[in-house]
Parts: structure tokens; sequence; C-alpha cells
């Protein structure tokens, strides 16, 4: 009112002048007052409005409804002081790139004008601050997360450290710090309390539903305006992922091998004796008064065959020969059967100085086989009803095609190899020490229900090529042994991965009726064998795997058991980028419904990519236990994760992608 006073007051026009100039000055003051009060509020505001993002995006990932946005933002504005303002939360399309969606928050608050005030005018101008944050297309919640309701979801302990900057780790109870430090981009407690003790909290955002709770004397933690007090839908993200589901139901399955039969040797034979005095039946096939002995091609039905020591014994090539009593060859004998059908019953002994079969068909029956000495089979099908051993420093080398066995047993510095083809064994693969079993590409199907499938003793070695695989019996391998795996959709072991030794797992899907186990260290890939100079494990599907015991490329593991790493395993797994028929999964790294406590410790090292799904199982990492994701992305899911003991988890990405109810990982970009 005195300013209009002054105005009307028309006697003193110098006194006009002077209020005016007053006034002028006073406006300019309070102007630059306004704009230092509009920037402080629009920087204040501008924190809150990044949080309200940050907290709508990840509720809507969980409801998956835009309804849930706007309450979010506005309780989170209430709580941080703002109650005079105005807070819109909307899901924006097409950002930040084609196809994408993300929540945009504006909150505006109205800023009184100073020299409003001072005239008794109610003018004022909005102040606002906007946040844009990205959903992630079909990724997770989180990189690690924890199910349990009561108690720590998520723990670490002593020495335990998780370090996952650029994603969620979130429990649906309590997640507690009482470690050296957890480091995220947003740490979720659902339903319970943030503790923290004398480690450090790194995070863009702290939300819980209880209390956050932390020493005075820490602060080590992240400021009041990144703590959030609300409760939040934690979830596991492949609850009810179909591909999971279609899998487990293979769990307990494998394909029968082909069956194995005695082969047909008619009666009535003649008794053949080899020797310097032979039997009457192969006298005409002696070379003078000599050692020496040729079959010519035909065709003989023989009742045994006996070739005694230091003979030198040839069938010619077209010949068919059925033995019905089996054949037994003396010591430093040399005997070659050309090409040609062989049937034999009643067993087979090679004798000291092996033998060797042309191409063509090779089938014993029951009884005792063994092979001593250097042996050769060609290209043929080759049948073993009883189990096959070799021994003594002894060498079997089979051409292509298919072989039948009743069980295979190499020991003693031995080795077999075989040809591409079909394998099938109706009894157990047992490698002894320094004794190696290397076959081609085909299918391997073995059963030994109820037992061991495959047994590799320490410096045992067991080398498969591309094709099906299926197991009815466990896969069992002591310290310093090897086995490789070959390439197929889906590979059916109906028991344990029990391993100690070295591993390279073919790409493809991994169906465990039972736990998968690596339990030591020591013997890491490459290897170069002496056989045939082959070298497995120095690359992987493109992945060098030098340096690990335990490695697999594009893998998913799918189990009824757990997986337990102890020892000084060194282990690189790594999930698929895309899934196959009837085979592995998109970025599904292990799977498994048990409610066996995971352990993952004594120093072993894992780099894993992609997720390790164990929504039942208690996971505890420890002594000094380091699971990493490298470059890529990892994911954890339990019932609970505990990190004690100075081992320690982490992740170098944002989310991966994984097909389920997901809730979606959030970025703030704007």
């Amino acid at each position: 009112m005195w300013l209009k006073t002054l105005l009307a007051d028309r006697g003193g026009a110098v006194s006009v002048l002077a209020a005016l100039s007053a006034v002028s000055v006073i406006g300019m003051a309070s102007f630059a007052v306004d704009l230092d009060r509009g920037y402080e509020i629009m920087v204040a505001n501008q924190r809150v409005a990044d949080m309200a993002a940050l907290a709508a995006g990840v509720a809507y990932g969980a409801a998956k409804n835009e309804a849930i946005l706007q309450p979010t933002a506005q309780d989170l504005a209430t709580v941080h002081g703002i109650t005079n303002g105005t807070v819109f939360a909307q899901l924006v399309t097409d950002v930040p790139t084609p196809g994408a969606k993300a929540v945009k928050v504006t909150i505006t608050v109205p800023l009184t004008v100073t020299l409003g005030r001072v005239l008794g005018v109610g003018a004022s101008f909005p102040v606002s601050a906007t946040a844009t944050a990205s959903l992630a297309t079909q990724s997770t919640a989180g990189c690690i997360v924890g199910l349990a309701s009561s108690g720590n979801a998520i723990e670490t302990q002593g020495g335990g450290t998780i370090n996952a900057p650029g994603c969620a780790v979130g429990g649906v109870g309590t997640v507690a710090n009482n470690g050296n430090g957890i480091t995220a981009k947003t740490i979720i407690s659902g339903t319970g309390d943030i503790i923290n003790n004398y480690g450090t909290l790194a995070a863009d955002l702290l939300r819980y539903a209880g209390s956050f709770v932390n020493p005075s004397w820490n602060n080590n933690v992240p400021g009041a305006d990144k703590r959030v007090k609300q409760s939040s839908t934690v979830a596991d993200p492949l609850a009810d992922n179909l591909d999971l589901g279609s899998a487990r139901s293979l769990l307990g399955t494998w394909r029968t091998p082909a069956t194995l039969a005695n082969p047909t040797t008619p009666a009535g034979g003649a008794v053949w004796s080899f020797s310097g005095t032979p039997s009457p039946a192969v006298a005409a096939f002696r070379k003078g008064n000599s050692s020496n002995f040729t079959v010519p091609a035909g065709k003989y039905t023989v009742d045994t065959l006996t070739i005694g020591d230091s003979m030198s014994v040839t069938f010619s090539s077209g010949s068919t020969v059925t033995v019905a009593r089996g054949i037994s060859i003396g010591g430093g004998s040399t005997v070659v059967f050309g090409d040609g059908i062989y049937r034999i019953n009643g067993g087979f002994s090679s004798g000291s100085g092996g033998v060797t079969f042309g191409d063509g068909e090779v089938s014993i029956g029951q009884g005792t086989v063994s092979f001593a000495g250097t042996n050769r089979i060609g290209n043929a099908s080759v049948t073993i009803v009883a189990p096959l051993s070799i021994s003594g420093g002894a060498t079997l080398a089979m051409g292509a095609g298919a072989h039948a066995f009743g069980g295979i047993s190499v020991g003693g510095g031995s080795w077999l190899t075989m040809g591409n083809g079909a394998l099938d064994v109706t009894g157990a693969i047992s490698v002894g020490g320094d004794s190696t079993i290397i076959a081609g590409t085909g299918d391997v199907t073995l059963s030994n229900p109820g037992a061991r499938a495959i047994d590799l003793s320490g410096s045992g070695r067991f080398f498969m090529g591309d094709g099906r695989f299926s197991a009815n019996g466990a896969v069992v391998t002591a310290g310093g042994s090897r086995l490789v795996f070959g390439k197929t959709a889906n590979h059916l072991v109906n028991g344990d991965l029990s391993l100690a030794g070295s591993v390279l797992f073919g790409a493809g899907r991994y169906t465990v009726k039972g736990n998968l186990v690596n339990g030591t260290g020591g013997t890491t890939w490459a290897y170069t064998s002496p056989i045939n100079n082959q070298t497995w494990g120095d690359y992987l599907g493109g992945t060098s795997v030098s340096g690990y015991d335990m490695a697999g490329v594009d893998v998913t593991f799918i189990l009824s058991g757990t997986i337990n790493l102890a020892g000084g395993a060194k282990t690189l797994l790594l999930a698929p980028a895309t899934t196959t028929t009837d085979g592995a999964i998109a970025d599904m790294l292990i799977d498994s419904l048990t409610s066996t406590d995971t352990n993952w410790s004594a120093g072993a090292t894992n780099v894993f990519s992609g997720a390790v799904h164990l929504p039942n199982s208690a996971l505890t990492s420890s002594g000094g236990n380091s699971t990493q994701s490298g470059v890529r992305c990892f994911m954890l899911v339990a019932y609970r994760v505990t990190i004690t003991g100075g081992a320690t988890a982490g992740s170098t990405c944002s989310g991966i992608a994984a097909g389920g109810a997901g809730s979606g990982t959030v970025d703030l970009i704007s």
C-alpha cells in the first residue's frame, strides 16, 4: 500500500523517482534471491524425482501394471517432504531406443516470488524436475536375489563381498552386510531390513520395508536422500519359465543302448589248433614245417581255435569264420584276421603280441575277453557282449563303425581308440591310471543302472566326440583324470556328475538326475594326447578355456540335485545366447528345485555367465571361493545367499534376459 500512496502524491517528483528507484533495487535483489531459491529447490527435487522414477520403474517391473506408477512416485515424494507440489508418473514408449519403455516422473512445486510478498501480491512460479528410468526388456530383478522371507535372504559375513555395481541385489527378507561390503545399483529388502555393520554399502538406492540399521560412526553408506522406506515385490524371476518346466520333465530319462546278443555260431565244427603239431583241420594251411600258417578265403565253422606261442597265422580277406567255444592265442604270436566276418563265442584272448582284424564285422559273445599287446580292428561293426578288458600297457585301435560292449575296462597304462560311429555300453566304462579311451563322432549310450556308468581313476582319460550322450548311471572321476563330452542338444545323465578331475562340457543341455560336484583342482586344460596328437581344452566354442579344470561353453545344466564346488577347482561355465530345440536354454546356466544346501567353498574359483537358479536351496560361498561373471552377465537366484570367509561374488552387467515373470532391471537415463 505504501507504493500506491507514494505514487498518488504528485507534489514531489523527486520523491516519486526515489521511490521507483527503491522498488527497482528491491526487485532486482528479490529476483536474484528467487533464482537461488529456485535452483536449490530444483536440485533437491531432482534427487527425489530420480529416486521416484527408479522406484516406480521397479514397481512396474514387478506388477506389470501402470496403475502402480503414480502411488509409488507420490509416496516416495511425500516421504522426502514434498507435500505442496504435484507428482506425475507415466509410462513412455520408444525411450531410450525404439521399442523400449521407460517411466517418466515430473515433480512440480510452486515458488512464491519474494517481491510479490513485499508488495502484498501472491505471485509465484513453478519449479519442475523430471527424471526418466529405462525398463530393460525381459530382464531380471537383479544379479543376486534371495527368496527367503524370514531372516536374512542375503548376507555377507567375515570377509565376504558382493560386487554387482551395474544391477540390483535384492532379498525378499533382510539384506545384511556383516562382511566387507555390498556394491550394487540398488539394494532392496522387499519385506525386511537393510543392515550394515562395519563394512560398506555402495548403491544409488536403498529400499527396505522395515528399518535401515547402521552404526552411527560408519559413514560408508549411501546418504539419507538415497534411502527409501518402502516395501517392494521381490520374486523369483524364473518361476514361470516355460522352457525350464519342459526341461525338468526329462529328469531321470535316458536312452537304452543297443541290445547285445551272442552271435550265432553253429555247433559241430572242427577243433583248430595252430602249433608245432597242428590239428588235422589246419595242417594244410601250414607253410612247410615252419610256424607260419595262411588260411585261404572261405567259410569256416570252428569248435575251438587255439594258437600256440610264437606262431604267425593269417586269415585271408573274404572269409566268414564262426567259433563256438573260444579263441586263445599264445604269447609272442602274430595273428591277422583279414577283411571279413568273425563271430566268436566262448571268450577271446589276444595273447601278448596282439591281433589285427581287417574291415568287416567282429562279434564276440559272452565269456572272458581280453586284449594284450598291440591290437587293431579296421572299419567294422564291433560287438563284444562280454566286458572288454585291456590292461598291462596294451593298445586297441578301432576304425569307424558301430561299437557295442557289455562293459569296458582299460588300465595299466593301456589305451583304446574308436573311429566315428555309435558307442553302446551295457555296463561300466572304467579307465585306470594313465590309461585312455578316445571315441570319435557318434552317439554314446551307456547303462549301468544304480552304479557308475563312467568311472575314471586318477590320471584316467576319456574323450568323446560330438553326438548324443545318455548315461543310465553316475559319472564319477578322480583327481588328475580328464573327461570330455561332445556337443549335442541334450546330454542325459540318470545319476550324479561327481567330478574331481578336469572336464570339458561340449555345447548343449545337461539333464542330470542327481548332483553336479566339482571337488578338486590341479589338472587343468589344455591337454595333447600322445596317442593321436590331438589337443583338447585350448579353445572351446571359440572361447579360451586354458587354465581351467572344468569348462563348458553354451551349456545349460538342469539338475535334480545341487551344484557343489570345492577344493581348488577352477571353473568356467558360459550359458548360451540362444535357445536350441530340445537343448540349451538362452541365458540359463544351472537350474534345480532341490532344497538341499549348496556349498561353494575351499578356494574354488568360478567364472559363470548366465543364471544360476536354485530357488529352494540355501547357497553358501565360503573359504575364499570366488564366483564372478568376468566380462559377462551372471545372475544368482537362491533361497538364501550367504557369502562368508573371504568369499566374493559379483557381476559386471546390468541384467540378463530371463523369460519368466521378471520384475525388470531399471536404469536412470535422464
